[in-house]
């Protein structure tokens, strides 16, 4: 696993070779990737969020009770983990009109290494600061975005061109998803279930 996310920030075009050649089950993965990668950035959160704070201009740090940030942290790694999963069963779905048939399995293998820099990203959670977060969410979705335009053609063994539509389609589900994701989040906040500050 280390391995293969190292290579995808070093040399991601061999390392897709090298992911596709790999047969992984699913509860492998889960297991040794996407369980351990996707507690970054909840447990960075539930530390930043806890014990240093959000400084807005020159006043105190605004900081969430313990067991808002538990709850809070809890239902992001939920997301995160059912995330990957939707986003392969997307991809293995949309396989079909392209001729290729990965399968399940290795349809949620190519989602959960293509959001690695999401979850790696989630570090920058630990200091919580506007600026900071904004500039490495940013890098992390345009590497993400990235790592899938290079990725889906290897990886599906496909033309360049067909991977490019494809890659097009699954980043606008991701999109969408996103979206939802935040309105139900709201939707969530507004029945009296959002964050708990001290203080």
């Amino acid at each position: 696993m280390i391995s293969h996310v190292a290579g995808l920030f070093t040399h991601p075009h061999k390392e897709w070779e090298e992911i596709r050649d790999t047969q992984e089950t699913v509860s492998h993965l889960y297991f040794a990737h996407v369980l351990f990668l996707a507690l970054i950035p909840p447990i960075s959160m539930y530390v930043g969020t806890t014990k240093v704070g959000w400084v807005i201009g020159d006043g105190a740090p605004v900081m969430l009770t313990e067991s808002s940030a538990l709850t809070m942290s809890v239902l992001m790694y939920l997301a995160l983990l059912a995330g990957v999963g939707v986003m392969g069963a997307f991809i293995d779905w949309m396989s079909r009109t392209y001729d290729s048939a990965p399968g399940l399995a290795r349809s949620i293998v190519f989602a959960a290494y293509t959001a690695t820099p999401l979850f790696v990203a989630g570090l920058c959670a630990l200091y919580p600061n506007v600026i900071l977060t904004m500039l490495v969410g940013i890098g992390a979705v345009f590497y993400t975005v990235y790592l899938l335009y290079t990725g889906i053609p290897i990886f599906m063994k496909i033309p360049e061109d067909e991977g490019f539509v494809y890659a097009s389609s699954i980043l606008t589900i991701g999109l969408v998803m996103f979206v939802a994701l935040m309105a139900i989040t709201v939707l969530i906040w507004s029945f009296g279930f959002g964050p708990a500050y001290t203080g």
